[in-house]
């Protein structure tokens, strides 16, 4: 049996991987158009990859995942991140979980993630072949369906099974498209926030260690996200930012990225209890100035600006401030209104909403319901998921059934992991 994987990142690796340890005897084309395989892999986690997310119950991740998640469920008790740990660990990767779930390799580098893949790869005997961009994807109507694949080189090769595994590659959408499937409008997902604000100008860097995030335009229900916040030089960053882009990715391209983005800076306090605390510091602070008194742990650059915000001078004691003032501040700390005028990117690691439709992908073996033979893994599918690990989580898990289910070229596969 001859199986082409066509793309060369985490879903492709992973699927080569689990067609050759189910056959060795099978021949395993991996196609990636561009001349370095598992490039994503290798910039991902600012350099140090971050493979999966330490949550090993399936109803718990699939929580992390704005599109994909009813379809992940059942894959993800198949092959989760505990497996994914064990497959590294016995190649001599072992991974380590940070305090906010983030798993990376111990060494912190990428490279131990992509040097183990390869050395995999070349011990199975899969077929590298980099900088071979396939043009065509063409399925005969012979009961043996097999597929002819025609690459840019003019060259055209014949294969039993063909896994598209190519990420957010408009080449990967067309080939799919050609074959048959529908292709889900792409948007970007995982972006932060432009916001040009005079209480942010110059404040690049500052983080607020927890905010409650709501987004929202005049068409949708609002979106709400609570974690880490970072000032940027344009506009805003950070974990909450990035996890309410990927939950909002359709309502923010829909409004073209304008929308009214509420900050509360204090999520573990009542609004009254706010207020009481303050009421409280005119009597015990009531000589000092406002805008160099900082409390509730804000960054004392910060906390300079919504007091100005706010409409209270530079000179103002905590005795003086009026009560028009005094809801004024309240305001500016716990719904504090800015205006997103449009998007930045998460370094270089993108991530896009969109892909193949899920509802033509058999997910208990990642073959399509359109075309016998032809198999579906990773981002080409309209699955995308938070940061911190998820997305890859998602490439690992559909690589691995889609690599059993196309070496055995049968509908399904069974529930244990092969080591």
């Amino acid at each position: 049996m001859r199986i082409a994987i066509i793309g060369g990142g985490a879903a492709g690796f992973f699927g080569a991987l689990a067609a050759a340890a189910g056959d060795p005897s099978a021949g395993i084309d991996l196609f990636e158009a561009a001349p370095h395989p598992l490039q994503k892999v290798r910039i991902s986690g600012g350099g140090r990859c971050n493979v999966t997310h330490y949550c090993y119950d399936p109803r718990e991740l699939v929580k992390g995942y704005p599109r994909g998640a009813k379809e992940l469920l059942g894959p993800f008790t198949r092959f989760g991140p505990r497996e994914t740990v064990e497959w590294f660990a016995q190649r001599g990767v072992p991974l380590k979980a940070e305090d906010d779930g983030r798993m990376f390799p111990v060494t912190d580098q990428s490279s131990t993630v992509v040097d183990c893949l390869t050395r995999a790869a070349r011990e199975a005997g899969i077929r590298l072949r980099p900088g071979q961009n396939v043009k065509s994807v063409a399925a005969s109507s012979t009961p043996a369906q097999q597929f002819e694949i025609a690459l840019s080189d003019g060259s055209r090769e014949r294969y039993d099974r063909v896994l598209l595994a190519t990420g957010g590659s408009p080449q990967g959408y067309r080939l799919a498209a050609s074959l048959g499937h529908t292709i889900v409008p792409c948007v970007p997902s995982l972006f932060t926030f432009n916001v040009a604000d005079p209480r942010l100008d110059g404040l690049a860097g500052i983080s607020f260690e927890k905010a409650a995030l709501m987004l929202s335009d005049e068409d949708s229900r609002p979106l709400h996200q609570i974690g880490p916040m970072l000032v940027t030089h344009w506009g805003l960053s950070g974990p909450a930012v990035l996890k309410l882009s990927a939950w909002g990715a359709r309502l923010l391209a829909k409004s073209r990225y304008q929308a009214s983005l509420t900050v509360n800076f204090l999520p573990d306090l009542t609004t009254a209890r706010v207020r009481e605390e303050l009421l409280a510091l005119k009597t015990t602070h009531g000589r000092k100035r406002v805008q160099t008194d900082r409390h509730f742990g804000i960054s004392s650059r910060y906390w300079t600006r919504l007091v100005q915000h706010a409409g209270i001078a530079a000179d103002t004691v905590w005795s003086n401030v009026s009560n028009q003032a005094l809801t004024g501040l309240i305001t500016e700390l716990a719904a504090a209104r800015f205006a997103v005028t449009g998007k930045g990117v998460f370094k270089d690691e993108f991530v896009t909403s969109g892909g193949v439709k899920l509802s033509e992908v058999d997910f208990k073996s990642m073959e399509s319901k359109l075309v016998p033979g032809l198999y579906l893994a990773g981002e080409i599918l309209d699955i995308d998921g938070i940061t911190g690990g998820f997305n890859f989580q998602s490439a690992w898990t559909t690589g691995w059934l889609a690599g059993n289910a196309c070496r055995r070229g049968c509908g399904d596969v069974d529930g244990r992991v092969r080591r």
